[in-house]
């Protein structure tokens, strides 16, 4: 009997380490076209948030404008266009303009107005402008 338990402990163990959130399958790019503020960004799903002023603009062409304005003041505005496709409910998008590596962003929460991406490195947190 005790064989039993010890056996199911490590899978107990696996199942409470999972996060809360399921991940939230995109059918296709209409589903977050449009203008969002990214308004922070973390290591960690529950870590620490680092504010930044960052506006992403999902085109319906496969384009994700992302517009950067500088919090110390020495760039003041950045824009910058990259590609983007939904595939396999994840967004794809491309890691530096012009060049062919993307990374994908699974959508761990979405709404009408906010959206929870987790991408290679990051987690970002998002409200629909």
């Amino acid at each position: 009997m005790i064989k039993k338990y010890i056996k199911i402990i490590p899978f107990a163990a696996a199942l409470i380490g999972f996060s809360a959130h399921a991940d939230v399958a995109l059918k296709n790019n209409t589903d977050i076209l449009g203008k969002w503020n990214v308004y922070a960004e973390a290591a960690k799903l529950d870590g620490e948030k680092k504010k930044i002023q960052v506006e992403w603009d999902f085109q319906a062409d496969g384009t994700l404008q992302t517009t950067s304005t500088d919090s110390v003041g020495r760039t003041k505005e950045m824009k910058i266009a990259i590609k983007y496709f939904v595939e396999d409910g994840d967004i794809k998008k491309q890691t530096t303009p012009g060049r062919d590596k993307y990374e994908s962003c699974n959508v761990l929460e979405k709404d009408s107005d906010k959206m929870v991406l987790k991408c290679t490195y990051l987690f970002y947190f998002l409200t629909k402008l």
